[in-house]
């Protein structure tokens, strides 16, 4: 893509942009380029040091996370393994295309975070939309993961207790004190500070335990113990709108395109060929582990498979145990994480709308940020608490994700094309601007249908 001449920045400063609220809202950096930011803008100096190898790696543990426990599960819903093998290779085109284009857009608007991105190339509403999008799915995804924890405790329970009938029959095996204990005891004291400098150990952590627990499900299912026969094994999809079911998934599970742009811009290299073999590489093998995930336990349990893959396991399973407890260790770090990056968007939000400087902001900061981290955090667990199904908050999220994936990038390259001062417009020219359009159009019908989905679901349930 051939940098145009136009500015794609003017609308940026419509809300008095304040330097103070652009600080506070550089949100969702990976954990592994935080450090290498900060010491290049403290040089003066605009490139960062990550190799593409590394780029490869932060990009590679951006995607993978406790979405792939849902894998299984979407291959079901997609009719089979055919089916989610190519509805995942269609999307992954689009997915790479997306990760390149912000890239584009970042080096032509010169700006260093997803929502800054948004906000210089296509101007104020598109910009708060995006970050108030950016906060309902970190919000969502924080609710997903309690869930996540619940269900995985009432399993390594129901592994402790003598009798299987045990469990939920006291006060302290039941689901909703056991989340409750241990989001007040352990998530709630990492979720109040103003940093949090933990994250490079989350990160290391997310990935052991990502890749422990697919090698535990491909492990099962090559020798599978007796008791685990599938009910069915679909081959295809019960009809043709069923494939889309599986769609929310696929987007939550490859959606690191909201910390793609810090690590573009932590390169050695930042340039957009290089960028694209980087994206290349690390979404080939995100592919690679959430298809292993995906079909192993798909073929392992058939249509019968939970939401949660891990949840079809027995209780008495070690080596499943083990798995069950890295995740719950993922989720308990990567919790204050998702709380920080959505309490980043509505700080910026809020400092942005208000116009407060520094100096006036100083003494208000700690008590609005104490009442933003427990609002937040109760209303994630309230919400846990009775919404069980983690299939649910991953249809509404994942159509969120659709729209970081699609959508903005799309409506980033359709604004960077149109800003370009040209005399004629050759024919590479309207084909970006059709991708783009075409991204948008993807991205809206997959947001529109999920959620439509969901609120049909919630209606009939």
């Amino acid at each position: 893509m051939a940098q145009g001449t136009g500015s794609i920045n003017s609308d940026y400063k419509d809300w008095e942009w304040s330097d103070d609220a652009g600080e506070r809202a550089r949100l969702l950096q990976s954990p592994s380029v935080e450090t290498v930011l900060k010491n290049s803008e403290s040089q003066g100096n605009s490139l960062g040091a990550t190799s593409a190898l590394g780029a490869v790696f932060i990009v590679v543990n951006a995607a993978l996370g406790a979405g792939l426990l849902n894998f299984p599960a979407a291959f079901s819903m997609a009719g089979g393994v055919a089916a989610g093998i190519t509805l995942q290779m269609c999307m992954l085109i689009f997915i790479i295309g997306g990760l390149v284009i912000l890239a584009y857009c970042s080096q032509a608007s010169n700006e260093r975070t997803y929502q800054e991105v948004v906000w210089a190339v296509c101007g104020k509403v598109p910009g708060v939309l995006c970050e108030v999008a950016i906060a309902v799915y970190t919000f969502g995804t924080c609710i997903a993961f309690l869930i996540i924890i619940g269900d995985q405790e009432d399993k390594i329970i129901a592994a402790l207790v003598k009798e299987p009938e045990e469990v939920g029959s006291h006060w302290y095996t039941d689901r909703k004190f056991t989340i409750s204990i241990t989001a007040f005891l352990l998530i709630l004291p990492l979720s109040i500070p103003k940093e949090i400098g933990f994250q490079k150990y989350a990160s290391s952590l997310s990935v052991i335990g990502t890749w422990y627990v697919t090698a535990v499900i491909i492990i099962k299912y090559i020798w599978p113990d007796k008791e685990l026969v599938p009910v069915e094994i679909p081959t295809s999809p019960s009809s043709w709108t069923a494939v889309f079911n599986a769609m929310p998934t696929i987007c939550f599970g490859f959606q690191c395109h909201v910390s793609s742009v810090p690590v573009f811009n932590s390169m050695k290299q930042p340039e957009v060929k290089t960028w694209g073999a980087v994206v290349t590489a690390a979404m080939v093998i995100a592919l690679f582990v959430y298809t292993g995930t995906g079909i192993c336990g798909f073929l392992t349990f058939g249509a019968g498979v939970e939401q949660d893959v891990l949840m079809s396991y027995p209780s008495n399973d070690i080596p499943v145990a083990l798995a069950r407890a890295f995740i719950i260790l993922c989720v308990l770090t990567s919790y204050p994480i998702l709380h920080f990056c959505g309490r980043a968007v509505l700080e910026g939000l809020w400092l942005r709308y208000t116009g407060v400087t520094v100096e006036e902001d100083v003494v208000r900061e700690r008590r609005r940020r104490l009442l933003q981290t427990i609002s937040w955090f109760l209303l994630t667990l309230l919400l846990a608490l009775f919404i069980p199904d983690i299939g649910k908050v991953i249809s509404v999220i994942g159509g969120l994700a659709a729209c970081f994936i699609f959508v903005f990038p799309g409506l980033c390259l359709i604004q960077a094309k149109l800003s370009e001062i040209q005399e004629t417009r050759a024919i590479s020219w309207w084909a970006q601007v059709s991708y783009g359009v075409f991204m948008v159009t993807l991205g809206a019908f997959i947001f529109g249908q999920t959620t439509a989905n969901a609120i049909f679901a919630d209606l009939t349930a």
